[in-house]
């Protein structure tokens, strides 16, 4: 007699990207072991109301996928990978690593920790926890090749500690290279966005975007500012001058609450409405209309997504909207609603003050590299590679990927390729093989996320981010793990990695994350010494985590379709006596500010050998490298075209599908042509994160072309994150 197999369908979190939607999972359950066989919206979930998308309701293939690895791999002297227990490859992995750090120091050790960790609150934190336990410093993220310059902004102007104005108020809101209708981020609430702002617009929204291609969100502006790539801070700083010199600005609110106001009004005057039109590309008239829109709303907001942060200058744009948002006083007031009020954050007093600003770089761990050091925003991971490379002291010799993937996603592929290769110790955990896991020593296979317990609670967080991003009421959602690993399986969680990787080494690991600003939280900080003789659970991490939490754990999981809390907070006053200012002259950006006015805009537009321009843009179905090898998602092109524009088309002599060559000063890649109407003529538009290694061109047609050919580290870089210029790249195309 055999066990009947049932059927269920249970509320989850989704933790594909930091929207962290609530969803149903359909478990098949055979013989006492559970599979998810479908994910689909939660309609009784009081945010999302139903609301998912195409990557969320691909989990199940995610998880049963026929290139899932089931098991730990170990790369021999041939270079192939086969399968070891995860109990001795770690075993092994703390051998090599305690070998390294006796020979070379603790500072040849370091972590790098990509995007798909953003749902993990325990991955990243042990990660961080070990290299502190070495003594290693070299913890580096996915953030300082993203969207860094909302960091060390927020470092340099200060944080209106009132937060942003409620979304579903707003006269106006202006969206630079920011489409969250795709990537939930940056502005529109991510839950659902698309119907959000269709909601907006009809009660009256005025929507101004900043952005080269008539992307879902700019189809529904007021104003499309459908500019050159790379001119949003020339933008900006128009729009500011034309708000200062029309003497439209919050005059009260910068006096009270400004430093630094005439100097930013000195250094926009000369980017005047017609000079700015001339060098971005865009209409005088649309940027007047746009100013005054913005200025004259009176519950209105800025943000920015990664596009412009890719384009060079990320630091300054971020500061410019800051500033932006500052003289207009775009902020939630006294008495006013906060839109953030927390759920499993600690509780917090919001006040219409400011928090003042802070060191933003030149701290912590100096590189051997272009004179960078940690950063507000992290440590620079752009240079990471060549810290690998350079020989001498301080060599990292040894790096543990936690879900990234390096090869796929760092600027510069070739130079990250002859690093990975050049270690003498690399290890990635992942659910799959990517890329970097072909290179790697040792591949820690890893539970899938509906495996695991799961919160919304770093939906939350990523709003001291800087990201204008999160849940705008205090709603939580907890759920336990809804499906066990395959069967025959040897997975583990990150953490747990971590955790047995110190017991080998005698270490004594202290988990310990911390929220926001500490001068202002109740609770900021969590601290968790990790027991060697009792080890914990990722129920033990949350309940850490949650410890004081607005609304406790337990009474969270009440609700396993989430819930809306009563827990309404509002702007409190500003504290008597309380005189701390926002920066919106700070010197270091109005000097690049200054040297962006100096420059010869002509000069650096007429690129002849290279006359059209590249940008990325985000694909829907993928979360960067991860999904593109499911049928779902890709719909049998596991490729990324080059989407160009008809007019341009035409001009080089293609048609859809034809292969072209796409080249810059350095390199080249070859990609697969689409037509696509949205984008300005002279701008191309590709996908990052696909392509195979160094050598594998061929293969376009199974992984596509990797964009970080096009891009150099050592140059066009950030002088303080070394960034690289990643967007806004001159490049020629070619037939093939």
């Amino acid at each position: 007699m055999t066990d009947k197999v049932t059927t269920a369908t249970v509320p989850t979190v989704c933790r594909l990207c930091i929207a962290h939607c609530g969803v149903l999972a359909t478990v098949e359950n055979d013989a006492g072991r559970r599979k998810v066989t479908r994910v689909t919206g939660d309609p009784d979930n009081p945010v999302f109301a139903g609301y998912t998308c195409p990557k969320g309701r691909a989990l199940p293939e995610l998880h049963n996928h026929a290139g899932r690895l089931l098991h730990s791999l170990r790369r021999g002297e041939d270079g192939s990978h086969s399968a070891v227990g995860s109990e001795s490859a770690i075993a092994e992995i703390a051998q090599r690593i305690q070998a390294i750090v006796a020979e070379h120091g603790p500072r040849a050790v370091a972590c790098y920790v990509g995007t798909p960790n953003a749902g993990q609150p325990t991955a990243a934190a042990t990660g961080n926890a070990f290299l502190r336990a070495i003594g290693s410093r070299m913890f580096f993220t996915s953030n300082t090749i993203d969207q860094p310059g909302k960091q060390i902004s927020m470092a340099l102007h200060g944080k209106w500690l009132g937060g942003e104005p409620d979304f579903e108020r707003a006269d106006a809101w202006l969206l630079v290279g920011s489409n969250p209708i795709i990537s939930k981020s940056a502005g529109i609430p991510g839950q659902n966005p698309a119907q959000k702002l269709k909601e907006a617009n009809a009660r009256g929204l005025q929507l101004i975007v900043i952005d080269p291609r008539v992307s879902d969100v700019a189809r529904k502006a007021a104003v499309h500012l459908q500019c050159l790539p790379g001119e949003d801070h020339a933008i900006l700083a128009g729009l500011i001058n034309i708000i200062v010199s029309e003497d439209l600005y919050d005059h009260e609110f910068v006096s009270d609450n400004v430093t630094g106001f005439r100097e930013l009004a000195a250094a926009v005057s000369d980017f005047t409405p017609a000079y700015v039109a001339q060098r971005a590309g865009i209409d005088e008239a649309d940027l007047l209309r746009a100013a005054r829109i913005f200025a004259g709303a009176r519950v209105r907001h800025a943000n920015s997504g990664t596009g412009p942060s890719f384009s060079m200058y990320c630091n300054l744009k971020e500061y410019l909207l800051h500033c932006l948002n500052t003289v207009c006083g775009a902020y939630a007031r006294a008495g006013e609603r906060v839109t953030r009020p927390n759920a499993m954050l600690p509780a917090y007093t919001p006040r219409a003050q400011a928090f003042p600003p802070f060191k933003a770089w030149g701290f912590g761990e100096k590189l051997r590299v272009r004179g960078l050091t940690d950063t507000a925003a992290g440590m620079p991971t752009a240079a990471l590679a060549d810290e690998i490379l350079l020989p001498g002291e301080g060599q990292v010799k040894a790096l543990i990927c936690i879900g990234g993937n390096p090869m796929a996603a760092w600027p510069d592929q070739r130079k990250t390729q002859r690093a990975m290769e050049a270690l003498d110790l690399l290890v990635t955990l992942d659910v799959e093989m990517s890329s970097t896991a072909r290179l790697a020593d040792y591949v820690i296979a890893c539970k899938q996320t509906l495996e695991t317990p799961g919160m919304s609670q770093s939906g939350e967080a990523i709003k001291y981010f800087g990201s204008g991003i999160g849940f705008s009421c205090a709603y939580a959602q907890y759920s336990p793990a809804v499906a066990d690993v395959p069967h025959g399986s040897d997975l583990v969680e990150e953490w747990d990695f971590f955790y047995q990787l110190a017991g080998h080494l005698d270490l004594d690991l202290v988990f310990a994350t911390a929220f926001g600003f500490s001068r202002y939280q109740e609770a900021p900080y969590v601290v968790m010494p990790l027991s060697r003789t009792e080890k914990p659970t990722m129920e033990d991490f949350y309940e850490a985590i949650c410890e004081n939490s607005r609304i406790p754990l337990d009474q969270v999981k009440r609700y396993p379709h989430g819930h809306v809390f009563d827990a309404e907070v509002f702007v409190e006053p500003r504290e008597e006596g309380n005189d701390d200012r926002l920066d919106c002259g700070n010197a270091d950006m109005l000097a690049q500010l200054a040297e962006v006015r100096l420059q010869d805009f002509r000069a650096l537009q007429d690129t002849p050998d290279y006359p059209y321009r590249y940008i990325p843009r985000r694909h829907n179905n993928f979360m960067n490298s991860s999904g593109r090898s499911i049928a779902k998602l890709n719909g049998g092109k596991p490729w990324n075209p080059v989407w160009i524009h008809p007019d341009d088309m035409r001009a080089i002599g293609v048609s859809d599908g034809d292969m072209v060559d796409i080249a810059t000063h350095h390199d080249s890649i070859a990609a697969m042509v689409e037509a696509d109407t949205t984008l300005r003529p002279g701008v191309v538009a590709i996908a990052h994160a696909f392509g195979g290694l160094v050598g594998e061109e061929d293969d376009y047609l199974q992984v596509g072309a990797n964009t970080g050919r096009l891009v150099r580290t050592d140059e066009d870089y950030d002088p303080v994150t070394g960034m690289p210029r990643m967007g806004n790249i001159p490049v020629a195309i070619t037939p093939r």
